[in-house]
């Protein structure tokens, strides 16, 4: 064969194959752009832009980050109904799965007479050893109950605090129940009267460290009352109580009832205690008065089981001895009766009495009649140990034919008048009368507990004692709100002023602020916060720093006159709280001002009790103090 026929053949070939690897490479990259746009347009439709698309010959490889597990799943599925699933190829990746929270930190401590229980979980940083040591100090020998875990993660801001007011307050509680939490403290106590109460949370509320939350329901048992105790009286004031006793609050509403059928006016008040010498005894309170009730006027007394009953002058003998008969057969087996219908005075003569007074300052004067030197002297003496031996005054004579008792009612009366802060005693031979104002609610019956117990259940005696708000050591305090508007009242006459440009209060309004720390004083503790503002005259940030100096200083003026300001916080706003338009001078002088606010905290949303599973499972949270109220102001000059 010819080498030029040969040369043809071979350059034919070379064609070919030349014309072959152009139709295979576009085959190729038909079908690449094929399945990749085939594939991208069902992910799109499927709403999974994430999904990126790459075709190499006949393999898809899926490429991004799907949110879930689920959706990467569903795109692989997607890619499937496109090409055939064994050319997929998966390359994507699923969206990190958030950090698991850490646990909300929290313990229940539980004291009372049998030890302590403890119940929580606290970060492994805390010294759990410490912990129990002092919960073992604490209960002086009875068990602890450590039911305490820890779990390994950082430490909340304000646990450390929290968890340590927590045990410092347990020293303080015998009986108590705490719940302790980042930032905040919840108590649960039982104190022995009204008064441990008020300074047991007053005690608290000063101990407790800045921002920490604190929430106290502390209480007081009902009270023990010896002897058991009732005086109801009809006379010329009408009817009503001198005491009232009630074993249960349904029994304190069937002895008004009683009350309010025999012609008591008013709301009414009984307190409801401990000593009820038997189950019967609102039944027996029931039938005294209404048998008084019948007699029309008198005092009906129950000291225990003994009733005594003294009716009015004028009811006739008869009568009173039908009523008391009744009385008699209606009551209940356990009580005694004593009763007894007086004689009718001549008021032309005049009986021998002894009275002694006691003044709002407290002093005292004796006067009247006295059997010998001895019973004078034993008078003053104990008069003298009962309101001091500087404030007793004795006037008294000596004089023959008293009663046998008259000293153990001279001396009965005495004690009855030191329970008031000003009053009067008169003692006759036929009564003990005491009047006066007082600053406890329970002083009425505390005195007729007195003298039934000290004179007999057959003795009359009147009490006329009135309650004074002003007077009482804990509610004669001014509430919160009380002392804002009292602040407000002094801000209407004068203002608290600044030198220009300084933080020094001016010489004129240091006054003011004498008016306003005595109120302070009177108020006791309150979450105040001093507010700082200024108008927007010159640069933000030195408008910012004044007004946080200015209330600084306001601060500091009051603890400088011995106002307790624990509780109270300086804070500056600058220009960030006009109250008037900045473009008139009037507006500016009444934007320079310092603010007095009352910080009260948000309600929160109850939670539940506290166990090793639910601390586990919930993440921390965190409360905010809303510093909304009512306020008062003064000007400054910026």
């Amino acid at each position: 064969m010819r080498l030029s026929s040969i040369i043809a053949v071979a350059c034919t070939f070379v064609a070919a194959a030349g014309v072959s690897l152009v139709a295979a490479n576009f085959s190729v990259k038909l079908v690449e752009e094929t399945s990749e746009i085939g594939v991208r347009q069902a992910l799109d439709t499927a709403e999974m832009p994430w999904a990126e698309v790459e075709a190499d010959g006949l393999q898809v490889t899926l490429e991004g980050i799907a949110p879930t597990e689920a959706r990467r799943f569903a795109a692989l599925s997607t890619a499937g109904t496109v090409v055939d699933a064994a050319r997929v190829i998966d390359n994507m990746q699923v969206e990190a799965v958030a950090a698991i929270a850490p646990p909300r930190f929290s313990a229940e401590i539980l004291r009372n007479d049998s030890g302590v229980s403890v119940i929580g979980l606290i970060p492994a940083s805390t010294d759990k050893t410490e912990i129990i040591d002092r919960f073992s100090a604490m209960s002086a020998g009875a068990p602890v109950a450590d039911l305490i875990e820890s779990a390994d993660y950082p430490t909340p801001e304000g646990w450390e605090d929290a968890l340590g007011f927590a045990l410092t307050a347990m020293e303080q509680l015998p009986r108590s129940k705490v719940s302790v939490k980042a930032g905040r403290v919840s108590i649960t106590a039982i104190s022995d009267s009204a008064e441990a109460k008020a300074e047991l949370e007053k005690r608290l509320r000063r101990a407790a460290p800045p921002g920490l939350q604190l929430s106290l329901d502390i209480s007081a048992p009902r009270p023990v009352i010896t002897p058991f105790t009732l005086r109801f009286l009809i006379d010329d004031q009408g009817a009503h109580f001198d005491a009232c006793s009630a074993d249960t609050e349904a029994a304190k509403t069937s002895i008004l009832k009683a009350a309010f059928a025999a012609g008591l006016e008013g709301p009414g008040a009984c307190t409801v205690g401990m000593g009820v010498p038997s189950p019967k005894w609102t039944l027996a309170v029931e039938k005294s008065i209404q048998a008084l009730s019948e007699i029309g006027g008198g005092s009906v007394t129950i000291s225990d089981a003994d009733i005594t009953l003294i009716g009015a002058e004028g009811i006739a003998q008869g009568e009173f001895d039908r009523i008391v008969g009744e009385l008699e057969t209606d009551l209940p087996e356990v009580f005694a009766l004593f009763a007894k219908l007086p004689e009718t005075v001549d008021p032309n003569q005049g009986p021998p009495e002894f009275t002694a007074t006691l003044s709002p300052e407290g002093q005292v004067q004796l006067r009247g009649r006295l059997a010998d030197e001895n019973m004078r002297s034993i008078a003053n003496s104990y008069a003298q140990a009962r309101f001091g031996s500087d404030r007793v005054y004795v006037a008294t004579r000596v004089v023959d034919g008293l009663p046998n008792d008259w000293i153990t009612r001279v001396l009965t009366g005495l004690e009855a008048l030191s329970s008031l802060n000003n009053g009067a005693l008169t003692v006759t031979p036929s009564s003990v009368t005491l009047r006066g104002n007082t600053g406890k609610e329970s002083a009425s019956a505390d005195i007729a507990a007195l003298l039934a117990s000290k004179l007999g259940g057959a003795e009359a005696f009147e009490i006329d004692v009135n309650y004074q708000k002003k007077l009482d050591p804990i509610a004669g305090l001014p509430t919160a709100i009380e002392c804002e508007a009292e602040i407000g009242g002094v801000l209407t006459t004068g203002k608290i002023s600044f030198e220009p440009g300084s933080a020094t209060i001016d010489a004129s309004a240091l006054g003011t602020m004498d008016d306003i720390a005595e109120i302070l004083k009177k108020c006791g503790d309150l979450l105040l916060e001093i507010q700082g503002h200024t108008d927007s005259q010159g640069r933000e940030e030195m408008n910012l720093a004044l007004s946080q100096s200015r209330a600084q200083s306001v601060l500091n003026e009051l603890r400088a006159r011995r106002v307790l300001t624990a509780s109270f916080t300086a804070k500056g706003y600058g220009e960030a709280r006009p109250i008037q338009d900045n473009d008139t001078e009037e507006g500016r002088e009444a934007n320079r001002r310092i603010e007095f606010r009352l910080i009260r905290p948000k309600p929160t949303t109850p939670e539940g009790e506290t166990t090793l599973e639910t601390i586990a499972n919930t993440s921390d949270t965190e409360e905010n103090i809303d510093d909304a109220t009512q306020e008062g102001t003064t000007d400054e000059q910026n």
